[in-house]
C-alpha cells in the first residue's frame, strides 16, 4: 500500500485534559500513520492501537539500542536517558542492566517504604494546614513528596535535592536549549557519579547502594550505572509529581469522584489504576524503536531500519479493548492498562510509584475531606512546552 503522509506534529496548544488529536487520530486509524516532530531527523511511523502498541514494545524486532546512532525525531531537544541507560538497551543487556535496580523494588521493600512515605505526607500536610488556606498543592504536597521520596529512595542527601530538581527540570522541558539540557545531564551524572564512590566506601540502604553492589558483581559498568541512576531519578521524581497533581485536579473538578472515594475507601487502589489509564501522562511519545527487519505492523510493511513510535497513552484509549474508554469509570475491571508501559521496558520502579500515588491521596481525604479548589477551575494554569503535561500550580481551601 502506499505510505501515508507525514503528520507534522505539534503539542504546543494543548488544553487541560484534552488528549491529543494525533493520538486520538492514531488509535483511529486502520493502519500506522507517519509523524515528524520538532527535533531530530526525518519521520518515523505512530503506533496508537493497543494491540500495535503491545507488540511494538515486546517484540525483538523492534529495538532501542540503535538509538544511540540515529538522531530519531522527537519531541526533547535532545534524547532524555544518557548514552549508557538502559532506556536505550535491547535483550539481553538490558536484562543484565536491570537485575541490581530490580533488587530495590521487591514487593516486601515497597512494603517496608510505605509507612516512611505516610509519615512524609503527614508532615507536608502539617505545613500545608499551618501555612492555612489558599495553598499551592504543588509547593505543599506533590512537589516536595516526589522530590524528597525519590531522593530518599536513590540516596540523594537533603541539601543536595533542590540542585537535583533543577537539573531535571532542565532536562525533560521541550523548552531548554539543547546545550542546556546536555549540561543539566552531565552535571547530574557527575554529581550522581561521585555519590557512587561514596557507596563504593559505605554501601546503604538505598537504590545507589543496589546498583553499587550490581557494578561489583559484574551486572553493569560504572557508566551503565550512573546513567541507569540519573534515568530513574528523573522519571521516578516527575511522573509522581505531575500525575499525582493532574489527579487532584480531575478529582477536585468531579467532586462526585472524590465523594465516593471518601465513602468507598477500599476502592481508592483501583480508582489509581482508573485514573492512571485515562490522564494524559505526557506530550508525544517516549522512546523510539528501530526496526531490525522488516516487519508486517497493523496492514503496513515497516522495513528495517525505519523508526516506530508507540503511544501507551492512545492505546489506553483504545475501544477494541476499553468499553466506554473515554469515560472515566471507577468499575472498571480488569484494566490492562499501559500507563507504565510494557514489555521489557516495563518501568522498573511501577510499584513505588503506585505506592506513593495511593499515599498522597489518602493522606489528603483522610486530612481534608472537604478539600476544593480555591479559584474557578478555568483559572487553573497548567504547564506549556513540558514532556509532561499537568497543572503548573493547584490552589486549594478546605
Amino acid at each position: 500500500m502506499n505510505r501515508p503522509p507525514v503528520t507534522r506534529w505539534t503539542v504546543d496548544h494543548l488544553d487541560e485534559l484534552a488528549v491529543d488529536p494525533v493520538l486520538l487520530d492514531a488509535v483511529a486509524r486502520e493502519t500506522p500513520g507517519r509523524v515528524a516532530l520538532q527535533y531530530g531527523e526525518g519521520d518515523a511511523w505512530l503506533v496508537g492501537r493497543y494491540a500495535d502498541v503491545t507488540k511494538v514494545t515486546s517484540d525483538a524486532r523492534f529495538g532501542r539500542a540503535a538509538l544511540r546512532q540515529r538522531n530519531v525525531t522527537r519531541l526533547a531537544p535532545n534524547p532524555i536517558p544518557l548514552h549508557d541507560a538502559v532506556g536505550l538497551a535491547d535483550p539481553p543487556e538490558h536484562t543484565r542492566l536491570r537485575r541490581s535496580a530490580s533488587r530495590a523494588f521487591t514487593a516486601r521493600r515497597i512494603d517496608r517504604l510505605r509507612p516512611r512515605a505516610e509519615k512524609l505526607a503527614g508532615r507536608l500536610l502539617d505545613g500545608m494546614e499551618q501555612a492555612g488556606a489558599p495553598a499551592d498543592l504543588l509547593a505543599h504536597l506533590y512537589t516536595p513528596f516526589a522530590l524528597h521520596g525519590m531522593s530518599e529512595l536513590m540516596g540523594i542527601p537533603e541539601p543536595d535535592r533542590a540542585q537535583v530538581a533543577e537539573w531535571t527540570g532542565q532536562i525533560i522541558t521541550s523548552a531548554a536549549l539543547p546545550e542546556e539540557c546536555e549540561r543539566a545531564k552531565r552535571e547530574i551524572g557527575e554529581y550522581l557519579g561521585s555519590l557512587v564512590e561514596q557507596r563504593m566506601a559505605e554501601p546503604q540502604d538505598d537504590l545507589l547502594s543496589h546498583l553499587v553492589a550490581g557494578e561489583q558483581a559484574g551486572e553493569l559498568n560504572r557508566s551503565e550505572l550512573v546513567a541507569f541512576a540519573v534515568l530513574m531519578q528523573i522519571s521516578g521524581m516527575n511522573a509522581v509529581r505531575f500525575n499525582s497533581a493532574t489527579m487532584g485536579y480531575i478529582l477536585l473538578t468531579r467532586p462526585e469522584l472524590w465523594q465516593r472515594l471518601l465513602a468507598e475507601p477500599e476502592l481508592l487502589p483501583q480508582a489509581v489504576e482508573e485514573l492512571l489509564r485515562w490522564l494524559p501522562h505526557r506530550n508525544a511519545t517516549g522512546q523510539a524503536r528501530i526496526a531490525t527487519e522488516d516487519v508486517e505492523l497493523g496492514g503496513v510493511l515497516v522495513k528495517a531500519g525505519e523508526a516506530v513510535h508507540s503511544s501507551y497513552l492512545a492505546a489506553n484509549r483504545d475501544p477494541a479493548v476499553f468499553d466506554r474508554p473515554h469515560e472515566l469509570d471507577f468499575d472498571r475491571h480488569p484494566n490492562p492498562h499501559l500507563a507504565f508501559g510494557h514489555g521489557p521496558h516495563y518501568c522498573v520502579g511501577a510499584a513505588f510509584a503506585r505506592m506513593e500515588t495511593q499515599v498522597m491521596l489518602r493522606a489528603l481525604l483522610d486530612r481534608f475531606p472537604r478539600l476544593r479548589l480555591a479559584v474557578p477551575a478555568s483559572e487553573i494554569r497548567w504547564r506549556k512546552g513540558e514532556l509532561i503535561r499537568g497543572p503548573g500550580e493547584l490552589p486549594v481551601a478546605w
